[in-house]
C-alpha cells in the first residue's frame, strides 16, 4: 500500500476500534489491514495503537496523527476527483452527527430522496444530543443548535427554531394554567441539563431583551425525547422548537402556554472542521439538509 492507503487503514481501525471490524468494512483480509498498519508506523517510526486482545486504542502520536489523516485523506479524495466530468455521480463516504429528534423526526424519513439523488453515498448518520469533537471522532460535520462555543470549526448558518412554551392538559388541570412570567415562580419546570453540566434558564423575550428566570423542577434530563416525555407525563413546563411538538398540540397532548412570552429562537448551523476546500458529497450533503430543514424553521 501506498501511503495514503496506509493512512485510510489506521483512519478506519482507529473509528472501528478494531482490525477485525476495519478489515470487514473495508473488505480486506485481517492481515493485509494489520500489516498496513504495521508498515505506517514503521514509516513513521512511531507507534500510532495500544493494541490488547478486545480492542485496539489510539496512542498520544496515534491521536496526533489521526487528525492530521484525515485531512491529508480528504484532499487526496478530492483532488482526484477534480479531473472527474463535472456531471460524474458523487461517490464516497460521509460520516455526520445531528440531535436525536431532527435524526429521527426530519432526516432519516428524508434520506431515501437523498440517496435516490446520490446512489453511491454512503453516510454514516450519528444521533445524539452530546457536542461531538469532529476532528477527534472523524466527523465530517454536524448539525449543532443554540449559540456555537467558540472554536476553530467552520459554520454555515441554517436558519432559527422558533421556540415554544407547553405543558400537558393533566399539569395545567393539576397546577393551572400560568398568565404571565410572574405566576411561572409558581410553576414547576423541566430542566434541560446542558454540555457544560448546568442547567439551560427559563428564557423569554420583553422590550426586544433576553430575560432569564431560575425556576424549580423535580427531573432533569439531557435528552430532548425524555424532555418531551416528561412533559406529556404531566412533571412541568418546558421550552421547546416549535416542531418538536407539533404534532402534540395538534392532538391536544401538549397546551402552548405563555404564548407571549416565547423563548429567542435557536440558531442551527452546519458545522465541519476547517478546510481549505469541502469535498463534493459534503456539499451536497449540506444543500440537501438545508433544503429538509426548511420547514422547522422561524
Amino acid at each position: 500500500m501506498d501511503l495514503i492507503d496506509q493512512l485510510r487503514t489506521f483512519i478506519q481501525v482507529a473509528h472501528s476500534g478494531g482490525f477485525t471490524s476495519a478489515a470487514t468494512q473495508m473488505d480486506l483480509p485481517r492481515p493485509t489491514v494489520s500489516l498496513a498498519v504495521q508498515q505506517l508506523e514503521a514509516r513513521l517510526g512511531a507507534r500510532l495503537l495500544n493494541r490488547t486482545t478486545r480492542r485496539v486504542s489510539l496512542t498520544p502520536d496515534g491521536e496526533a496523527l489521526l487528525a492530521r489523516a484525515s485531512v491529508l485523506v480528504d484532499d487526496a479524495d478530492e483532488l482526484a476527483r477534480q479531473f472527474q466530468a463535472k456531471g460524474a455521480q458523487l461517490t464516497g463516504h460521509l460520516r455526520a452527527d445531528v440531535p436525536s429528534r431532527m435524526a429521527r423526526r426530519l432526516i432519516a424519513p428524508a434520506l431515501p430522496a437523498f440517496f435516490a439523488r446520490h446512489p453511491h453515498v454512503t453516510l454514516e448518520l450519528g444521533s445524539s444530543d452530546r457536542p461531538v469533537d469532529l476532528v477527534r471522532e472523524g466527523i465530517d460535520c454536524a448539525l449543532r443548535v443554540g449559540d456555537l462555543a467558540s472554536s476553530s470549526l467552520v459554520a454555515r448558518p441554517l436558519g432559527r427554531l422558533r421556540m415554544i412554551n407547553c405543558a400537558s392538559p393533566a399539569y395545567l388541570a393539576r397546577r393551572g394554567t400560568p398568565r404571565s412570567m410572574q405566576q411561572l415562580a409558581r410553576h414547576q419546570t423541566i430542566h434541560y441539563a446542558t454540555a457544560g453540566g448546568g442547567v439551560a434558564p427559563w428564557e423569554w423575550q420583553e422590550g426586544g431583551h433576553t430575560r432569564t428566570l431560575p425556576t424549580t423542577a423535580q427531573v432533569t434530563t439531557n435528552s430532548a425525547e425524555t424532555y418531551i416525555a416528561c412533559a406529556l407525563a404531566g412533571l412541568g413546563l418546558i421550552q421547546v422548537p416549535a416542531f418538536d411538538v407539533r404534532e402534540h398540540l395538534a392532538t391536544g397532548t401538549l397546551v402552548e402556554v405563555l404564548a407571549r412570552w416565547p423563548a429567542p429562537p435557536m440558531p442551527i448551523q452546519l458545522v465541519y472542521a476547517h478546510r481549505r476546500q469541502l469535498s463534493r458529497r459534503l456539499q451536497a450533503f449540506g444543500n440537501w439538509l438545508a433544503e429538509i430543514l426548511t420547514p422547522a424553521l422561524d
